[in-house]
């Protein structure tokens, strides 16, 4: 048989997925060039396909996931640096069954759903799907308006106003081509490392106990609030639509739909993937480092809050670029999910119940619902409950996972849907105990919550 065609059973998913792409405007726009000889073929191709891993990391370095870097670094030292390690490599294997699954059967998750389920689950799951989806943008929205109070002073309430302006620029992006938005996320990720970078080299870690405490200790197991803080890195680090969005926008490339083709593009899409990830792992850590170095060695046990850590920093460290690098770091970081936020919500919208909406209106719909909660609480409440609404997303977040990692395990390790894609029976037992480990924690990780109340010092986010 030629290797031209699809040659198993995923050949009807491809057929059906050529014409109701999710993202259409961008479905295979990016070229993929053959594989040359050597090295350089080697990088070429590789680049080609480098840039949905770096929009999936931005998930992985939200604000969200500043308030636990901050609490852990602040409240145990490094002791909790495995945890940061291990939660990253339990995204490094989810996105890579969430790119396998979309890349080997031309369904993202979302549609994989459809294809599967009643409409009434679908709905259950669209719905859920979307409040997270919000949560995770009411995080966006807040951090950026932190960021902008930090850098220029404008009331939380007018921060988070502007950041609704960012809609009109990502249509304009998108309008340009999918490589430019992948390129400007890459720059933001690299603003935001190279801040952290400089944060490390002023604030001067014990290199020896941090290599000593690389090592998981027992301790995080038997001190309940070691043990909570570390599920809320966890929760905080795996966002469930991150997984819905790399499903999708592995399909940006214009890949041979052959067996070859496919397995070709699953490998170079790992490994865009897992770069990217680590560079994610190391912006994580490096908050939790310098959270260490400066909070828990000068006694501020009790740093959570992302005002709080601004405001000590150039105190401390003797200079105030300090704080500056950290507000510029938030505020890149916040627009940056905003970004991989618009777009999960338009591919499970598109996935779930293909409907498809004009994309303006469907961000304009997504970041209203998110800027309306963040501006009646600032102007009810105050500003100082911001860091109560921060958490509440999280929460929120945690409790989708469940619906998203169960799915996702399940279509991989199905041969009929998967063909020759399918998960090995080793990784289909890692998975599935990922799988479980993640529904624990963070249904532990809520019951917490809601038994504690949502106090920035019961809660350890």
């Amino acid at each position: 048989m030629s290797d031209s065609q699809p040659t198993d059973s995923s050949r009807s998913e491809w057929q059906r997925t050529a014409g109701n792409p999710s993202l259409p405007e961008v479905f295979r726009s990016v070229h993929v060039p053959q594989e040359g000889q050597g090295f350089f073929g080697f990088c070429r191709k590789l680049l080609a396909f480098s840039g949905p891993g770096y929009l999936v990391a931005v998930g992985y370095m939200d604000p969200g996931n500043w308030a636990t870097s901050l609490a852990g670094g602040a409240q145990f030292n490094y002791t909790l640096l495995p945890v940061v390690v291990l939660s990253s490599f339990a995204g490094i294997v989810l996105q890579y069954l969430a790119l396998k699954l979309g890349i080997a059967t031309g369904r993202d998750l979302a549609q994989a759903c459809r294809d599967c389920f009643t409409p009434g689950v679908n709905i259950v799951l669209w719905i859920t799907c979307e409040i997270a989806i919000t949560a995770c943008d009411l995080a966006e929205v807040i951090g950026s308006a932190i960021a902008l109070n930090l850098l220029f002073g404008l009331p939380l309430v007018y921060g988070t106003c502007i950041t609704a302006m960012d809609v009109l620029f990502i249509l304009f992006l998108q309008n340009k081509g999918f490589r430019l938005i992948e390129v400007l996320v890459l720059v933001l990720i690299l603003v935001v490392g190279g801040s952290f970078l400089v944060e490390i080299i002023l604030s001067h870690p014990d290199l020896e106990q941090m290599l000593s405490s690389c090592v998981p200790s027992m301790e995080i197991l038997q001190n309940p609030n070691m043990l909570y803080t570390a599920m809320g890195i966890l929760g905080a680090t795996v966002m469930p639509h991150n997984l819905y969005l790399h499903s999708a926008i592995c399909q940006t490339r214009n890949f041979g739909p052959t067996k070859e083709g496919r397995k070709q593009a699953i490998f170079y899409a790992t490994l865009d993937s897992t770069l990217a990830l680590m560079c994610a792992l190391f912006i994580n850590a490096a908050i939790l480092v310098v959270s260490a170095a400066v909070f828990y060695k000068g006694g501020y046990f009790e740093v959570a809050e992302i005002q709080d850590a601004y405001k000590l920093l150039s105190p401390l460290l003797g200079t105030g670029v300090a704080s500056f690098l950290f507000a510029l770091a938030l505020l890149a970081s916040g627009q940056n999910s905003t970004l991989t936020g618009t777009l999960a919500g338009q591919i499970v919208m598109e996935g779930f119940l293909n409907l498809r909406i004009h994309p303006s209106l469907r961000r304009l719909i997504t970041r209203l619902l998110a800027i309306l909660p963040a501006v009646f609480v600032t102007v009810i409440a105050g500003e100082d409950t911001t860091a109560r609404l921060l958490i509440l997303s999280q929460v929120i977040l945690s409790l989708q996972l469940s619906f998203v990692v169960i799915p996702l395990v399940f279509f991989t390790s199905d041969r009929s849907r998967m063909g020759n894609f399918v998960n090995t029976s080793g990784l289909s037992l890692l998975s599935w105990t990922l799988a479980i480990l993640i529904v624990a924690l963070n249904g532990w990780l809520l019951v917490g919550t809601l038994r504690n109340g949502f106090g920035t010092k019961s809660f350890s986010l």
